[in-house]
């Protein structure tokens, strides 16, 4: 009888088989893109200025423009040290009492008193539409579009103890498919629904199933490779997220109306639904669930797709149960939870802010946020270059602290390159830093727990980011800065994970240095025998 990986590698680690179905589910992270950041155009804050209907009327009968006619509407206010037109108050005046004269030169208004907006807002946007033009959430009511983000990553946060738990119980495959249906009818729903609140909750449940959806398939590409294939396809699949932020931008540009960009967003899933047919069921799941004769008869259909032939039977191996405590019961596993949470919230936190700060930061936002997605490339390719020469450790680190610099230093486009290429590096690396470091029967559940923080970094960074901003627009910046060169700082207590057996009891971890003198006292064991063969 031999092991599943054995039998894996048999029937091909790699094979047509599994590039068929990476390259199938591929387009389930491309598209999780608009999901994840669409808020970057769905909520866009454009100019804006209060709006009162007889200046309108008065612009509109004496040609005025845009700008003109916000000078005798707004007041200057002091805003970072910089005199500007206020966004939320507008002088009290009433022009129908005023003489109708298009003389601006007779029209004297710096001397009036202020008072908040009375008739709602105009905005320089160009005929577009998004939730804050639509909603008017500005001034006051500006934390709602900080709500549209955060209620998202509410949802990713029940969706992966949820879904983690569905696909536990009930496979892969159907997680996949519910996570899908919902996708669809929530999707759709909130681009038509009418009111604020009710787009919140959808959104929210949403969020709870798309996350689950990319999760439950992250995880069936792991099962079904070959070891040496496992962190190569979890990095690709992670890349073609960055290849739909590629994507975003443009279909942002044509796609002018907020309800119809969600549209376009949720679409996809109704294809996504027929891959249900097309994909087979985790056959490491239905072996935990000591359904052998159905893994075996997957593998069977992998191994004839791949041209190979079986000649073994897959062995049912016992688990051992995890509780939450196995986490932080001994020193080494309490380090590891700590830092290893810390640095989930940091890149949440950073990659999130640094996403939504093209939004507010002026410029052109199309080409702007096609840059910086354009960085995250080079993290995918850095990464597979360096992780088996140099080792996990110091790459990890360096991409923490480089993006924390840059963050800190934030000067010029080519710095805010850098900044976005170190934290997606990082927020690549702790996906599997963080699967090497728990040993075997705790290993999922560890990954699970830490990075909830992921999606409270998440919950958290649209408020740093659209909050802190009005304070001054550098300060989340400087705050982005400092956790992830404490993150950097963090990862640097952790052990270096190259070319060491992965840990099967809490004893491994603890004893690192026992494992391996076991590993090694194995090889030399086998060396010998082999010797003894040859003479």
């Amino acid at each position: 009888m031999a092991t599943f990986d054995d039998l894996l590698e048999e029937a091909g680690a790699f094979g047509r088989s599994q590039k068929r179905i990476f390259s199938l589910l591929c387009f389930l992270s491309l598209f999780f893109a608009g999901s994840y950041v669409g808020i970057v155009f769905q909520g866009f804050t454009p100019d804006h200025w209060c709006r009162d209907a007889a200046a309108v009327e008065r612009r509109r009968a004496c040609g005025w423009s845009l700008g003109e006619s916000r000078r005798l509407t707004a007041p200057l206010v002091n805003i970072s040290g910089v005199l500007q037109h206020s966004s939320c108050e507008q002088y009290e005046l009433d022009w129908n009492s005023t003489e109708p004269s298009c003389d601006l030169q007779n029209l004297h208004v710096s001397r009036l008193t202020s008072t908040a907006c009375k008739d709602g807002w105009e905005y320089h946007y160009e005929g577009r539409n998004s939730i804050v033009t639509e909603f008017d959430l500005v001034c006051s009511d500006g934390w709602l579009v900080d709500m549209y983000q955060s209620t998202l990553n509410v949802g990713f946060l029940v969706g992966s103890f949820a879904f983690g738990y569905l696909a536990d119980r009930f496979g892969r495959k159907m997680s996949f498919l519910m996570s899908n249906v919902i996708n669809v009818v929530s999707g759709i729903a909130m681009a038509v629904v009418p009111d604020y609140t009710s787009i919140l909750v959808l959104r929210a449940i949403f969020g709870f199933s798309s996350k689950g959806g990319w999760m439950a398939t992250y995880v069936l590409l792991t099962e079904i490779v070959g070891v040496k294939y496992r962190r190569t396809v979890g990095i690709l699949y992670q890349m073609f997220f960055s290849v739909g932020l590629l994507f975003l931008p443009l279909l942002a540009y044509f796609i002018a109306d907020w309800r119809w960009l969600q549209v376009a967003f949720t679409a996809p899933f109704i294809l996504f639904m027929s891959f249900y047919w097309l994909i087979p069921e985790s056959p490491r799941w239905l072996i935990s669930q000591k359904r052998s004769s159905k893994a075996q008869e997957i593998i069977g259909n992998m191994a004839n797709e791949n041209k190979r032939k079986l000649s073994t039977n897959v062995q049912v191996i016992g688990t051992t149960s995890a509780s939450l405590m196995d986490l932080v019961r001994t020193p080494n596993m309490r380090k590891h939870t700590i830092i290893l949470m810390f640095n989930w919230f940091t890149s949440a936190v950073v990659y999130q802010g640094l996403i939504m700060r093209v939004g507010i930061a002026g410029g052109n936002i199309y080409v702007d946020f096609l840059i910086s997605s354009l960085v995250e490339f080079p993290a995918a390719f850095l990464i597979l270059l360096t992780i088996e020469r140099v080792g996990r450790r110091l790459p990890f680190a360096a991409a923490n602290i480089v993006a924390g610099v840059s963050c800190i230093f934030w000067l010029k486009t080519m710095v805010a390159c850098i900044g976005r290429l170190g934290i997606t590096m990082s927020f690549e690396m702790v996906v599997f830093v963080n699967t090497e470091l728990y040993p075997t029967f705790v290993r999922n559940l560890g990954v699970s727990v830490c990075s909830t923080l992921c999606d409270i970094g998440g919950i958290v960074s649209p408020f740093l980011v659209y909050r802190l901003a009005v304070i001054w627009l550098e300060l989340p910046l400087i705050i982005f800065g400092v956790v992830a060169l404490i993150a950097g700082g963090l990862v640097l207590l952790l052990p270096e994970t190259k070319g060491a057996p992965l840990p099967e009891t809490i004893e491994d971890v603890e004893f690192p240095d026992r494992k391996k003198g076991n590993q090694e006292e194995c090889q030399k064991m086998k060396k010998h025998l082999k010797t003894n063969e040859d003479v």
